[in-house]
């Protein structure tokens, strides 16, 4: 299967779940649908069979409240049972709201509390350099997530320990909870403050599977330094009505707004 249809695949899932659920965030996961499909079905070594492979690659999700678009990946790879996804946010659920490294298989850590999430990622690259290990560690930040303090303490460490088996991805699509970042808290230039700390950094656009496995290539070919990749998207890319919108942060789609998605993106309403 093609990566366009993987993605295409993962978004009706996200619509399904969060409309089912009525709860959940929309905008931030349609956003970074291109990227964890890119990870999961192109670029990462994993095992569905065995999630805590010890030499696999990982995957944090600092931005946690982002879980629709991971858990509708991780369904899609394969390691647990599409049918999960109905359960979305619901009581006994394994798929709650944040991500769960105990309960989830395939989740690397668990996150919610913005700006920690770089941090963890930190800890297992190095991990991977004090045991000599090959794996890759890839994170994806939030650019509302760049106004905590603890991201650019993690990006100091991560330079000065010259954590080059790490990529981090920016999901920049320009808009919070509240509105667009540089009303909020501008954090612009983001890409000289990058540099300034020490990384290795990339600017593309993050629809565009050829322009990920690109940036992923050279960030592997980066040595003594991490890699940031700022990936440029669309908030609730692939709904018309909900891309580019902040309304569409933390708000879940009616049965109508849902029907309405799924005509766009050629699926159906389950359940």
């Amino acid at each position: 299967m093609e990566l366009k249809e993987i993605a295409r695949n993962i978004r009706v899932d996200i619509i399904n779940m969060l409309e089912k659920s009525q709860s959940g965030h929309p905008g931030g996961s349609l956003s970074a649908v291109e990227i964890l499909t890119t990870l999961y079905f192109k670029e990462m070594r994993v095992d569905t069979t065995n999630p805590k492979w010890e030499d696999r690659d990982r995957f944090v999700l600092s931005k946690g409240h982002g879980t629709p678009v991971l858990y509708g990946t991780l369904a899609e790879k394969g390691f647990f049972p599409k049918e999960e996804l109905d359960r979305f946010r619901k009581i006994g659920s394994m798929l709650q709201g944040h991500p769960d490294m105990k309960d989830i298989p395939g989740v690397d850590m668990t996150t919610g509390s913005l700006g920690q999430g770089l941090a963890a990622a930190n800890g297992m690259a190095l991990a991977g350099k004090l045991d000599n290990k090959d794996y890759r560690v890839y994170a994806m930040i939030g650019d509302g997530e760049c106004q905590e303090g603890l991201i650019w303490e993690a990006a100091m460490l991560a330079a000065h320990y010259k954590l080059d088996n790490i990529t981090v991805f920016l999901d920049h699509n320009g808009l919070q909870i509240d509105g667009p970042n540089k009303e909020i808290m501008n954090i612009e230039p983001i890409d000289e403050k990058f540099k300034s700390f020490g990384w290795h950094v990339l600017t593309i656009d993050g629809h565009s599977f050829d322009e990920i496995l690109n940036a992923i290539e050279e960030a592997k070919n980066t040595k003594n330094k991490p890699t940031i990749i700022i990936a440029r998207t669309h908030k609730g890319k692939g709904i018309s009505f909900m891309e580019d919108q902040v309304g569409w942060h933390g708000k879940a789609p009616s049965a109508e707004e849902a029907s309405k998605a799924l005509e766009e993106l050629g699926g159906g309403l389950n359940g």
